[in-house]
């Protein structure tokens, strides 16, 4: 068992990520984690992640704590809320966005590849 505080987490760049603060709370080299990471996400009103992913193998949840966020794919567009949550499949391209004027915090759960 690893214990892992908020106050020890160092955030990092998301790149293509604009207006928020991304966190690793589990993985690897955080506490061992082998099949998964999870992080946590701020996103400012404004913020977001472009376009993205459609080359990405990688199977995705998003999970909403706070706020609002909108997550739009090729197919459709879906507004969480406060623990709403979406799965996005491997290769399934999406767009985040904060719409509105108060912060918005997420879980975000990523598989590693094999």
């Amino acid at each position: 068992m690893k214990k892992i505080e908020l106050k020890d987490v160092k955030p990092y760049d998301a790149p293509g990520h604009f207006k928020m603060t991304a966190m690793r709370l589990q993985g690897k080299e955080e506490t061992g984690v082998q099949k998964f990471w999870m992080g946590l996400s701020h996103f400012l009103p404004g913020g977001g992640a472009e376009w993205g992913y459609e080359d990405n193998p990688l199977e995705k949840v998003y999970f909403v704590l706070e706020g609002e966020i909108t997550v739009k794919t090729k197919e459709k567009e879906v507004v969480l809320r406060k623990y709403d949550s979406v799965f996005l499949k491997p290769n399934e391209g999406r767009e985040i966005i904060n719409h509105t004027n108060l912060p918005a915090s997420m879980l975000v759960v990523i598989n590693y590849p094999e």
